[in-house]
C-alpha cells in the first residue's frame, strides 16, 4: 500500500495530481498498490465518484493500472512523468550491447548531405503556409512504397516511427479502446499505449512475426487497432514472411473497420522482401523511419495510408509542430539519391553477426530468435541472473522485461556492434550465464 505517502485533494484533478506528484518524485514507487476508491473517499470526505473519476484520469495518462479486483497499481513504467527506466550503469570495460543502437560504422557520414540541404535552403528559404512534405521526399517516398506491393496514398512526414505511430492512433482512437500489440515487442509502443489511454490487448510473436491465431483472439475480444512490425522486429528479430502475411490479411479481412499500422523500420537495413499487410482493412498506415539506417538523430519517417487517417494525422500536425524541418528533409532526399547507404551491405553485416550468435548458441544447446535486423532474442529462467552474471563477464544485455507483457523471461542481446571473431567467446558467456555451471559447454 501507499505507507508514508499521503494523497490529497478534494477534486479529482486534485487527487490525480496528488497521485501523479508522489510518482514523480519516487515516493509512490512503481508497482505500489493504491487505496480502493471508497477507502480513499472515506479519508479524503468526498464522494467515491470522485475518486473513481481521479483514477480514471490517472489510468488516461499512463500512470497507473487497474486490473478488476485486485486493484489499482502504479504502472511499472509510468509513461506521463520523468520515472523512466534508469539507465543501466555500464562499469568500464564492459562491452554495453544492451541499448539497440546501430553500429555506428555502418551510418552513413551527412555532412554532404545537410550541406546539401543547406544550398537548397539558401535558394528557397522555407517559410509559413509552404507545404509540410518536400515534393522530391514524397515522389521517393512513394516509389518505395509503390515498389514494395504498398497500396496508393497520400505521403506524411513525421519526427520519427514512434511520432507517427502515436498520430495514426490517435487519429482513430480514443481512451478506453484496445489496441493488440506484439509481446514480445518494442518497448516504447508498450509504453505509448497506455499513456494515450488505451489497452494494450497481447499477441504472441514467432519467427514470422505475430501470430494469426492470437491476433484472431484479440481482434475478437475487441481490439480497435493492430501494430504489426514488417520486418527487424525489435526485439526478436522477427519478420513476416509471404505464408504469414498471407495468414493474418485473411484475419484482418474479417475486421474490415479494424486500423492496422504497420511499423517498417528495417526496410533500409534488412534484405528480406516486405509482404505488407495493408489495403485489407479501410483503415491503415505503414511508417518507414531512417533511425537505424541513416542514424538516431535524424529524426525523420515517411507514412502513407488511406485518404482519411493521413488527413487526420496531417491536420492535427499542423495544430502542433506543423512540419517537420524541411532541411531534415531535403537532407534525407540527398541521401536516398546518393544511394548513402549500401542496403545490401549493411544487411550482410548484420546478418553475419545476428546469425553467428544465433547459430552459436543454439550449437551450446542454448535457443535464440533473430530471424533479421540487429537483435538477438534469448529465452532465459531468470532475467536478473542473467543480466548480472554476463555483466560480470563483461557485457551488458538488456533484460527482457522492457519488452513483454505476458511472453517469459528472455533477455536481448544487440549485436549491431560485436565483431564476427568476437561471437564465439560471447555465446560461450551467454550460455554459461543462462545455465550456471556449466562454464559453455555444448547441451544436448
Amino acid at each position: 500500500m501507499l505507507e508514508d505517502y499521503r494523497i490529497l485533494g478534494r477534486r479529482a484533478s486534485d487527487i490525480a495530481a496528488s497521485v501523479e506528484a508522489g510518482v514523480g518524485s519516487g515516493a509512490l514507487a512503481p508497482g505500489t498498490l493504491l487505496p480502493p476508491m471508497r477507502e480513499l473517499a472515506g479519508v479524503l470526505g468526498v464522494n467515491p465518484n470522485t475518486v473513481a473519476a481521479a483514477y480514471r484520469t490517472l489510468r488516461e495518462r499512463g500512470v497507473i493500472e487497474t486490473d478488476g479486483r485486485r486493484g489499482s497499481r502504479v504502472r511499472p513504467r509510468p509513461s506521463s512523468t520523468p520515472r523512466d527506466a534508469p539507465p543501466m550503469t555500464v562499469p568500464a570495460g564492459v562491452r554495453d550491447i544492451s541499448a539497440g543502437n546501430p553500429d555506428v560504422a555502418l551510418l552513413p557520414a551527412l555532412e554532404g548531405a545537410l550541406a546539401a540541404a543547406a544550398r537548397r535552403y539558401a535558394q528557397a528559404p522555407t517559410l509559413y503556409g509552404e507545404a509540410p512534405v518536400v515534393p522530391d521526399l514524397a515522389r521517393l517516398a512513394r516509389a518505395g512504397f509503390e515498389a514494395d506491393g504498398v497500396p496508393a496514398g497520400p505521403v506524411a512526414v513525421t519526427s520519427g516511427a514512434l511520432d507517427g505511430i502515436e498520430r495514426v492512433l490517435s487519429a482513430h482512437l480514443r481512451p478506453g479502446d484496445a489496441v493488440a500489440v506484439e509481446d514480445p515487442g518494442w518497448g516504447s509502443v508498450l509504453d505509448l499505449v497506455p499513456a494515450l489511454g488505451l489497452r494494450i490487448l497481447p499477441v504472441a510473436v514467432d519467427d514470422d512475426g505475430p501470430v494469426a491465431g492470437a491476433v484472431e483472439r484479440a481482434l475478437a475480444e475487441g481490439a480497435r487497432a493492430l501494430v504489426v512490425t514488417a520486418r527487424a522486429q525489435n526485439p526478436t528479430g522477427a519478420a513476416v514472411g509471404e505464408a504469414r502475411a498471407r495468414e493474418l490479411r485473411e484475419v484482418l479481412a474479417g475486421y474490415p473497420e479494424v486500423l492496422l499500422v504497420e511499423d517498417d523500420h528495417g526496410h533500409s537495413f534488412v534484405d528480406l522482401p516486405l509482404w505488407t499487410l495493408t489495403g485489407v482493412t479501410r483503415k491503415w498506415a505503414l511508417i518507414r523511419s531512417t533511425a537505424k539506417a541513416y542514424g538516431p538523430d535524424l529524426r525523420l519517417a515517411v507514412l502513407t495510408g488511406d485518404e482519411v487517417t493521413l488527413d487526420r494525422v496531417r491536420g492535427r500536425q499542423r495544430l502542433g509542430p506543423g512540419w517537420v524541418s524541411r532541411l531534415l528533409q531535403y537532407a534525407v532526399v540527398e541521401l536516398w539519391t546518393s544511394g548513402a547507404v549500401d542496403r545490401a551491405a549493411v544487411a550482410r553485416a548484420y546478418g553475419v553477426r545476428r546469425d553467428g550468435l544465433v547459430g552459436a548458441l543454439r550449437e551450446r544447446g542454448v535457443p535464440a530468435h533473430g530471424r533479421s535486423g540487429m537483435n538477438v532474442w534469448v529465452p532465459v529462467a531468470d532475467e536478473t541472473g542473467v543480466v548480472t552474471r554476463l555483466l560480470a563477464e563483461g557485457w551488458a544485455v538488456a533484460a527482457g522485461a522492457r519488452f513483454r507483457v505476458e511472453t517469459g523471461p528472455a533477455v536481448r542481446l544487440t549485436v549491431s556492434q560485436v565483431a564476427a571473431e568476437e561471437v564465439p567467446g560471447l555465446a560461450a558467456a551467454v550460455a554459461a550465464a543462462v545455465r550456471p555451471g556449466t562454464s559453455g559447454v555444448r547441451y544436448d
